[in-house]
């Protein structure tokens, strides 16, 4: 019967009929899409999120409700983040055409000559293009759409660091010897020779650029600060001239170098450090809030961190826009908080609008940023070596943190204000012991209030027991006084903070937890933290190349530069409601099964595939190629028809 039923011819039906049967079947489709497409995100109706077994990690099997007012923020940020970045993902460019229709629309612009070239090699390499990873190169570059070419090539040939391409061969220049430099036991912050290990990557692509000069910013610090009224005027000039000319008026040959001049900023200040955060707010938008707050100048008494103060980057106390918590034009209190407002070890910065590219940049500066040099190294000091840690159930259940006293020039009347120090002393046990008992403020911070964050630990005041067996930090040199010896240890300083042994990066793998706090600069070891598969912890007022391609609470996990954050993000991870004080021995290999450390699991494991690539030498490599492509474009007469438009009809 049900074979004769199939096999007969179907009535007719009448239109008004089959309409209503097209018109379900569409809505069905719409809603059964919908579902699909949102039941990862964040943002979805349903009260409760559960992933079924084999999804993910084991972290998304505990349930989520996202509506819950209760719950925790950290739990809402991994999941948001976790949607993020599958959003960014379904942007990824597989075709020469489709880069090229992307790179318009998010530029405005033609790509550069030798984009076909560019995209080949990225195929080849098996690299995830995605164009919202250039973002910063674009950025950067603006502001000089606004300046003449033959300016921008003559600053650009006059620099006292320089990397020049001419006629497919690549050369450097400057002298590369600085005092201080000497290297000791633990310290990964001398420049050593970054200027070959950035002309060793510019020569893998030599034979695929034009002409330029790359002028290398051979300090730690960034120098360029353009005031923001002229910066917001080259900008607006840059919007009124972009244009994408017609296929038939581009021309894809540079021009070339052959009659450029030299011609360098006239002025650079080298002021009294103490003044360089007038120098930075200068920068920061009118009416921002840092704008007319001036540098601090008194100095000698402990901070006080700003506990009632509500970030606009951040979710109920924890950093959620990344980028937003390295503003200092959002942050004046970072006057007083971070080494490089309070004092930095140099001062060597320009007004002038000038090319000039470096590893980092404060996101008021307006150098042009590449790979920091220590990311091309294979020195063990930058990378750890060829082992990367232990699986994440064979890791120490600790914290792990070494470094020198740097982040500025520390003497006697500010070190208190310094962001190393403070974060070497928040993780002190001994300290946080000391503070619960007496109910006392440290020399670099006073407690959280439990209003702000209420964690059981604090109430109960064993925060202080906890991190004796958990967190193993320490500086191997403090590195203070004028002379800035990093062998000189200072007798004021010495009766609050203690030298430790140096732990080679590789033994640092072994714990899940490894903090990152700025230098004098930037921290040349977060990619190697990336790629190990332990948790990093970041702080950071600096930019770097890589920050379009990193997703906060999914690769790493970010923390404010006053580190008020830090004591919930720990309990959260350690699950400081349920975990017993035997399980703090810090040389116990704990295996422990929990929410806490399911999330961290999972953001290590992530961190590490996903470094592994678009962190690799291929991905800088290429960074730096398009880079400079885009450069020798801007310092070309004809720049305004130079374009890739050979894809087009």
């Amino acid at each position: 019967m049900v074979w004769q039923a199939i096999n007969k011819p179907p009535p007719s039906r009448s239109p008004m009929f089959l309409l209503k049967g097209v018109l379900v079947v569409f809505i069905l489709s719409l809603i059964l899409t919908s579902s699909y497409i949102y039941r990862d995100t964040i943002t979805q109706k349903a009260s409760t999120i559960k992933f079924t077994d084999g999804e993910a990690t084991d972290y998304f099997k505990y349930p989520f409700n996202s509506s819950d007012a209760n719950a925790n923020p950290i739990d809402w940020l991994i999941h948001d983040a976790r949607a993020r970045q599958d959003a960014v993902l379904q942007k990824r460019s597989r075709t020469l055409h489709n880069a090229a229709q992307r790179y318009r629309e998010r530029r405005g612009r033609h790509p550069p000559p030798g984009f076909q070239e560019w995209f080949r090699h990225a195929e080849e390499t098996q690299a995830i293009v995605i164009e919202e990873f250039f973002d910063r190169i674009y950025d950067d570059l603006k502001p000089f759409w606004a300046v003449e070419a033959k300016t921008i090539a003559s600053q650009a040939n006059a620099a006292e660091h320089v990397i020049r391409v001419r006629n497919k061969k690549v050369a450097s220049e400057g002298d590369t010897k600085y005092e201080g430099d000497t290297k000791h036991e633990g310290d990964i912050e001398g420049r050593g020779p970054w200027l070959e290990l950035w002309k060793a990557l510019v020569t893998e692509v030599e034979e695929y650029l034009p002409d330029v000069d790359m002028p290398i910013n051979y300090m730690h610090e960034p120098r360029v600060l353009v005031p923001w009224k002229l910066k917001e005027k080259y900008l607006a000039k840059e919007e009124k001239g972009r244009k994408m000319p017609m296929k038939n008026k581009a021309t894809s040959g540079y021009k070339g170098l052959t009659d450029v001049g030299k011609s360098y900023s006239k002025e650079w200040t080298s002021d009294d450090r103490r003044k360089y955060w007038d120098l930075v707010r200068e920068a920061c938008p009118e009416g921002s809030p840092s704008r007319n707050v001036p540098a601090a100048t008194y100095l000698s008494l402990p901070p006080t961190l700003p506990y009632s103060w509500e970030a606009p980057f951040a979710r109920q106390g924890y950093v959620q826009n990344f980028t937003g918590s390295q503003d200092p034009c959002v942050q004046p209190h970072l006057r007083s908080l971070h080494g490089t407002f309070v004092e930095p070890l140099n001062v060597n910065t320009t007004k002038d609008l000038i090319p000039l590219f470096g590893g980092s940049k404060l996101r008021v500066n307006s150098d042009i940023l590449i790979p920091g040099a220590m990311y091309l190294s294979d020195d063990e000091a930058y990378t750890g070596g060829s082992s990367h840690g232990p699986a994440w159930p064979d890791k120490l259940d600790r914290l792990t943190w070494r470094g020198i006293g740097s982040g500025g020039l520390t003497q006697s009347d500010n070190w208190m204000h310094f962001h190393r120090q403070r974060l070497v002393e928040m993780l002190n046990g001994t300290t946080v012991r000391g503070m619960e008992a007496n109910d006392v403020r440290a020399m670099t911070f006073d407690m959280p209030p439990l209003e702000r964050y209420n964690t059981t630990r604090r109430r109960e005041k064993r925060l202080g027991d906890f991190l004796s067996g958990f967190a193993d930090v320490g500086f191997t040199h403090l590195s203070c006084g004028p002379s800035n010896d990093r062998r000189k240890e200072c007798d004021w300083l010495t009766p609050h903070l203690s030298v430790v042994n140096a732990t080679p990066m590789a033994e640092q793998f072994s714990s899940k937890f490894l903090p990152d706090a700025d230098g004098y600069s930037f921290s040349g070891r977060f990619r190697a933290f990336l790629l190990s598969t332990s948790v990093p912890l970041k702080a950071t007022v600096y930019a770097e190349w890589h920050d379009d391609r990193l997703v906060p609470w999914l690769h790493f996990v970010p923390l404010d530069n006053t580190f008020q954050d830090l004591y919930g993000v720990l309990d959260f991870f350690t699950d400081g409601d349920d975990a017993a004080p035997s399980q703090w021995d810090v040389h116990k290999v704990l295996g422990k099964k929990s929410k806490g450390d399911d999330a961290a699991r999972w953001i290590a494991e992530q961190g590490r595939d996903w470094a592994g690539k678009v962190l690799r030498r291929e991905d800088m490599r290429l960074y730096v190629w398009r880079l400079l492509l885009e450069f020798a474009r801007l310092c070309d007469e004809e720049r305004d028809t130079l374009a890739y438009v050979d894809d087009l009809p």
